[in-house]
């Protein structure tokens, strides 16, 4: 496994995070590039892979699919330019949990 990190979003926030120092960006336009994008991400090792929340929705049975029972890659959601979206359950929450065995309590 790779201990690199690579972004897989839209465009804007792919090019914000490679300004923040990420090396590995993956810009994606519609659902079908991103479902590819992550499987290709996944297949060659990345450690850590971000994508914004709007694909992590559309992408969760292979998001569940590719982390399983497994610590990596890790799989981390983070908002898009647009802001947060409102979830019933928090991903990094569960993320959390799977990784460390503990849940975090607000």
């Amino acid at each position: 496994m790779k201990n690199d990190i690579a972004i897989m979003a839209d465009p804007d926030s792919v090019t914000g995070f490679m300004l923040g120092g990420i090396k590995s960006g993956f810009p994606v336009r519609d659902t079908e590039e991103a479902k590819k994008t992550l499987k290709q991400l996944v297949k060659d090792e990345y450690s850590i892979i971000i994508i914004t929340e709007k694909y992590g929705d559309v992408l969760r049975d292979d998001i569940e699919k590719y982390t399983g029972s497994k610590a990596l890659p890790m799989i981390i959601e983070v908002p898009d330019k647009s802001g947060s979206i409102e979830k019933e359950s928090d991903p990094m929450n569960e993320l959390i949990k799977k990784v460390i065995g503990v849940e975090m309590v607000k």
